[in-house]
């Protein structure tokens, strides 16, 4: 089917606006949301507005997340993928002495406000028998001494897995993108041996091409180690 419509939050920058870019090749409608409006109102203009619908949202708000919905399906009438990618970095210092705050913050978006965009959409891709993408991260696969951060992300591998047996028999497609170390604004310094944020975009649209009857449930994305001399 042509002219699909793909829900993006977290889509102003790495990887959600990269792999906005790789839809919109591929003829995909966007609904791209993101706190930022300035930056999505640039994507929008690179990507042509007439088919590009952005939504300042604060994904830990369920205000917000209905009226993205609502202005989604108002402009385009369907909602056939949603990509829960919006998230947060975490703090240094572990369990022992990192700032407290920032943990709030981050589970709040990282594993509330999927919740909230899973609830928020469900209802639209019901009825289209769509796609649910969600970013989890190979640190969400592995004890990564005093991180809260990978905590957040073994809490979206379950979310994964646990929606996955909800919607079983619905028509629903439930997909885990784990990116290893990828090279976005998330950090403040370019990682060594790192992916790109189109290499991810691109494990997204892999997953979202596949027929109806093809369920690819999780993508692990890792950098090819480095040579050793």
């Amino acid at each position: 089917m042509q002219d699909r419509v793909l829900l993006i939050t977290g889509a102003s920058s790495g990887i959600g606006a990269a792999t906005a870019r790789a839809a919109s090749r591929n003829n995909y409608k966007l609904v791209l949301a993101a706190r930022t409006e300035s930056k999505l109102e640039a994507l929008a203009r690179e990507l042509g507005p007439e088919n590009v619908l952005t939504v300042r949202v604060d994904v830990t708000d369920m205000a917000d997340q209905q009226a993205m919905v609502e202005q989604a399906l108002e402009r385009f009438g369907r909602i056939d993928a949603v990509f829960a990618n919006a998230g947060r970095g975490g703090s240094p210092g572990g369990f022992s002495g990192a700032d407290h705050q920032a943990w709030r913050d981050m589970i709040l978006t990282n594993v509330y406000g999927v919740g909230l965009t899973l609830q928020a959409t469900l209802p639209a891709l019901r009825r289209s028998r769509g796609h649910v993408l969600l970013t989890g991260s190979a640190a969400g696969r592995a004890t990564i001494p005093g991180s809260m951060y990978s905590a957040t992300k073994w809490a979206v591998t379950g979310i994964g897995y646990n929606l996955r047996e909800e919607l079983r028999g619905s028509g629903i497609r439930v997909t885990l993108i784990e990116p290893g170390m990828v090279d976005t604004p998330f950090f403040d310094e370019a990682p060594e041996h790192a992916l790109e944020d189109r290499d991810i975009a691109n494990a997204v649209l892999y997953a979202l091409s596949q027929p109806a009857h093809v369920d690819v449930n999780e993508i692990l994305v890792r950098p090819t180690p480095p040579e050793t001399d």
